[in-house]
């Protein structure tokens, strides 16, 4: 198989403090890897030292074939990189913005005039190619500075957070964007606070946390791998809850849970479905009078849960990574 970005033994220390611990990381050509993991766990340290803008204090990276560390030169003409903030000039418009970039990337005035227009048309900006970049919506600088990223039309493309910051529609808009690269053939390291992203757009997911890998596999391996399916019932209300968590104890895995106030409970089943009957049919049976049942698998929420301690929701609450990372280089 062949590896557009190959990882291996990477670490990376600032001070005393080990932010990168024996990381290892290995990316089909043309497939979607999704890097997650709390805020402060070492994504955005990893992307650094990927894309040459950090050097490790261990081990080695290959980019389409460049040794990052003996060639960074060779690797940045190799890689696109979109960073948690749209790095375009304000003050240009969309058309000089990318005719500027494609300029520094050495193409001729008639090359760069070209690459800017294909660009802009590609990601749905060419109405909007005149207008200064600085009136842009959020969505529309994000696919600015990905256009940007892509005028040497790199074989990797790193995507740091594409979507932070972006509304329901912009994060859509961006996925689209990102599933046309990867039909193109482009290799995408994608990190990202939104599991659902994830879940959406990586061929394999690799799950870090205090700057070591933690997990590693297919969205559906790593669901699997915390259990099977989950039955929830709802019980009428004045139902007694002590007939039901006897009944879910018997057609489950392991102890039913319920939490105190609740009209909820629910159980790991090996067969979401068959058991779902048999559990209403026992349920039925036992007087127990029940206003919903529904089985559904683990989600990458579940799995981070898992995996990390915390709810993804706490996990991005957290002092954000490249926050911490900066005050480190600068001491």
């Amino acid at each position: 198989m062949s590896f557009a970005v190959e990882v291996q033994g990477l670490s990376k220390n600032f001070g005393k403090v080990r932010v990168l611990d024996d990381i290892d990381l290995q990316i089909p050509a043309g497939t979607v890897m999704g890097l997650l993991g709390p805020n402060g766990a070492g994504k955005t340290t990893t992307v650094r030292i990927v894309t040459t803008l950090l050097a490790p204090c261990a081990g080695s990276v290959h980019v389409a074939g460049v040794d990052v560390l003996r060639d960074p030169a060779g690797a940045r003409r190799r890689i696109g990189l979109s960073g948690q903030y749209a790095a375009v000039d304000g003050n240009l418009t969309g058309y000089e913005n990318l005719r500027m970039v494609s300029r520094l990337y050495g193409m001729s005035q008639r090359q760069a005039s070209a690459r800017a227009a294909e660009l802009l048309t590609a990601f749905g900006l060419d109405h909007a190619a005149h207008r200064r970049a600085g009136t842009y919506s959020g969505g529309m600088a994000r696919r600015l500075d990905l256009a940007g990223a892509l005028v040497a039309r790199p074989a990797v493309v790193v995507l740091d957070e594409p979507t932070t910051g972006l509304d329901p529609r912009g994060r859509l808009d961006m996925w689209q964007v990102i599933g046309d690269l990867v039909d193109d053939g482009t290799t995408v390291l994608l990190t990202t606070q939104y599991l659902e992203e994830a879940d959406l757009l990586a061929d394999r997911i690799t799950v870090i946390d205090k700057g070591k890998v933690i997990a590693r596999g297919s969205a559906d391996e790593l669901k699997t791998s915390i259990g099977g399916d989950r039955l929830t019932v709802t019980l009428a209300a004045g139902q007694r809850m002590a007939p039901a968590l006897r009944v879910l104890a018997q057609v489950g895995v392991g102890e039913p849970l319920h939490e105190p106030g609740t009209d909820e409970a629910s159980v790991v089943v090996g067969d979401g479905s068959r058991t779902m009957v048999e559990a209403l049919r026992r349920l039925d049976d036992a007087g127990v009078c029940v206003l919903d049942a529904n089985v559904h698998r683990p989600s990458l929420d579940d799995v981070f849960l898992s995996l990390t301690g915390t709810p993804a929701d706490d996990a991005v609450a957290r002092e954000p990574e490249t926050d911490d990372v900066q005050e480190e280089i600068m001491s």
